[in-house]
């Protein structure tokens, strides 16, 4: 994990705009020191960090940002609840289809996290990968985060579709050379 970290100011510094902090594992004293962590390395770089799924986590460690899934609070309750507490706060949602992008610019997020896109390793459980025609058939209503099996070979197909942009992690935590993936991808979705 610290080789992990040791690596986030190196990826801010190549241009990745933005740091997801997701720990399923963590207990919530884990992940809000995680999260501070993260700030604490790519806060000079104006880099976002969202934590994924609490909203607790991201209100208490000062995060830009909360990614919420299908089984998280309720993006209106989110919304109100960061509304109140931060102003400005960031949500995001994941979406599968324009429907649900739709719903979800109803309920107040900021962004969808928009896949599976392709197949992926990264999380089970996942439906049938949407293909790139999903991402262009979704845009228009929010900005677009493509997700699931996203590499450098596939970042420029999905930007070119309409995504404002692409959230990796096995396509590059599990390069061989992690910073290489960076420049790539930063390179992909310019």
């Amino acid at each position: 994990m610290s080789e992990d970290l040791a690596l986030l100011p190196a990826f801010a510094e190549l241009g990745v705009a933005g740091f997801q902090v997701r720990d399923k594992a963590a207990t919530t004293r884990e992940l809000l020191a995680l999260t501070a962590a993260v700030i604490e390395r790519v806060g000079t770089y104006d880099a976002c960090v969202v934590v994924d799924d609490r909203l607790d986590v991201a209100l208490a460690s000062g995060a830009h940002g909360v990614h919420l899934g299908a089984s998280d609070l309720p993006l209106a309750e989110a919304r109100r609840i960061a509304d109140a507490a931060a102003p400005g706060l960031v949500v995001g949602a994941t979406c599968r289809d324009r429907a649900a992008v739709e719903a979800a610019a109803a309920a107040g997020a900021d962004y969808a996290g928009f896949g599976p896109v392709f197949a992926t390793t990264s999380k089970a459980g996942l439906p049938d990968p949407l293909g790139v025609s999903a991402v262009s058939d979704a845009v228009g209503v929010l900005p677009l985060i493509a997700i699931g099996g996203i590499s450098t070979a596939s970042a420029g197909a999905v930007r070119a579709a309409g995504a404002h942009g692409v959230a990796v992690i096995g396509g590059l935590w599990r390069h061989p050379d992690p910073l290489q993936a960076a420049k790539e991808l930063v390179e992909a979705v310019g």
